[in-house]
């Protein structure tokens, strides 16, 4: 019999836009802003953050994996949500198995035991959870289990405790049942974006693993929908898109032209514990901008566009309106980064059931980003207007209308929660 571990890890994202400026005291580069309430637990040496750098580097590499296999198209995804199920999947493996899989994630096992890494995740997703204000964010974790399959009490209580999750029982002779079962709760827990995800099932699976993210946030400072209107869009050299283009002129955002790589950096803020950073290559220097993404460079940029009041300034900007989706069979990605055992025959997951030898077929991921100009909030403050003398008077002028890349991060657990690039936003 076969275990048909599918991770399908979901993620939408409507990125609603509302106006304010910076309250007083505002720090708006750090992962960890003063403005923000402090999540309980998440200060330096707590579990989640000792995790941040393994996954962060995670992260890049599969982007860079990703980039390889599909040059010239969209790429979108949540490596937060896939070193999750992974994480949650180790649970159930055993021996070289289980250690593959978490050398596999980046994580050094002389320094941390496994039991560090659960309870770090275990931190982040509660920290991840909590209400928010406008923020939106919910990660969470289902198993769908063949009826009369007996779960080991250590992993079924385990991947509850760390990993919050649901058991669901399940007939999977019954392929269409099955298939609307999970696509009921995947469209229930994404607030109806993700719908009929599952079209077909195998009679043999015997357990299907969901890991699913829904994420919707507010910008600080939005785009007037008034001000849209069609633009061009360079994919490369030779084709060119009209777009709806958004645009704006008053206000001030933190961004740089990077004296040593070929590129421009945006911040741009949500409203809660979130911040994008949009990185434009100058013409033609993609490839070159991405083999130099780095978690250090990602460091650097971040500690620049938080400390350096020279980088607030007024900007005029220009961004396109889309909605990209990245779809991804990662057991044809995951053996180049390490996981060369997880879908094989010599795969061990004899912690989830002894009563049969289980296999893992296929394991997927969808995640779907959505930006357009909503703003339902106003806020003013004048905290800023040293800065804004400083600033020079005449705005430049930063327009996304070639491919750029995208880094989502969430400030109170310093993680990547969703990255990609945009190279032709009219392809869904």
């Amino acid at each position: 019999m076969h275990l048909a571990v599918r991770l399908l890890l979901l993620l939408a994202t409507p990125l609603a836009l509302s106006q304010s400026q910076p309250h007083p005291g505002h720090s708006e580069g750090n992962f960890t802003d003063s403005s923000h309430q402090e999540m309980p637990g998440t200060g330096w040496g707590s579990p989640s953050l000792r995790i941040v750098s393994s996954n962060t580097d995670f992260a890049l590499r599969l982007y860079h994996v990703m980039a390889s296999e599909s040059p010239g198209k969209n790429i979108f995804f949540s490596p937060l949500s896939i070193s999750a199920a992974l994480t949650m999947l180790s649970l159930g493996a055993r021996a070289h198995t289980q250690t593959q899989i978490l050398q596999g994630l980046g994580f050094n096992l002389t320094e941390m035991t496994d039991s560090d890494i659960h309870q770090g995740f275990q931190q982040l997703l509660h920290t991840l959870n909590l209400a928010s204000g406008t923020l939106e964010t919910h990660m969470g974790n289902a198993l769908f289990l063949t009826r009369g399959l007996q779960l080991l009490p250590k992993f079924l209580n385990h991947t509850m405790a760390f990993y919050e999750s649901q058991l669901f029982h399940t007939n999977f002779c019954d392929s269409v049942g099955a298939a609307q079962l999970i696509n009921d709760h995947v469209k229930k827990e994404t607030q109806g974006k993700i719908a009929n995800l599952v079209t077909e099932l195998s009679k043999d699976t015997m357990m299907v693993l969901v890991n699913y993210v829904y994420f919707k946030a507010l910008w600080e400072k939005p785009f007037s929908p008034s001000k849209t209107s069609p633009e061009d869009f360079h994919v490369d050299a030779s084709t060119t898109v009209q777009v709806p283009m958004m645009w704006q002129d008053d206000h001030y955002h933190w961004y740089l032209h990077d004296r040593y790589l070929p590129c421009s950096v945006l911040r741009m803020n949500y409203e809660g514990d979130v911040v994008a950073f949009f990185i434009l290559p100058n013409p033609g220097k993609m490839r070159q901008m991405e083999e130099a993404l780095t978690p250090e460079m990602l460091t650097r940029w971040n500690n620049l566009l938080q400390k350096r009041a020279f980088f607030y300034r007024k900007l005029e900007l220009h961004f396109p309106k889309f909605s990209i989706s990245g779809s991804y069979e990662l057991d044809q990605i995951l053996p180049r980064l390490g996981f060369a055992e997880l879908f094989s025959e010599q795969a061990n997951f004899s912690g989830i059931t002894k009563t049969l030898n289980l296999k893992m077929s296929k394991s997927f991921h969808k995640a779907i980003l959505d930006v357009d100009e909503v703003g339902t909030k106003a806020a003013a403050a004048t905290g800023f207007s040293v800065v804004f003398k400083s600033a020079p008077k005449n705005p430049r002028v930063l327009r996304f209308s070639r491919p750029f890349l995208v880094v989502i991060l969430s400030t109170s657990t310093q993680s990547i929660l969703f990255m990609g690039k945009v190279v032709d936003p009219t392809k869904s």
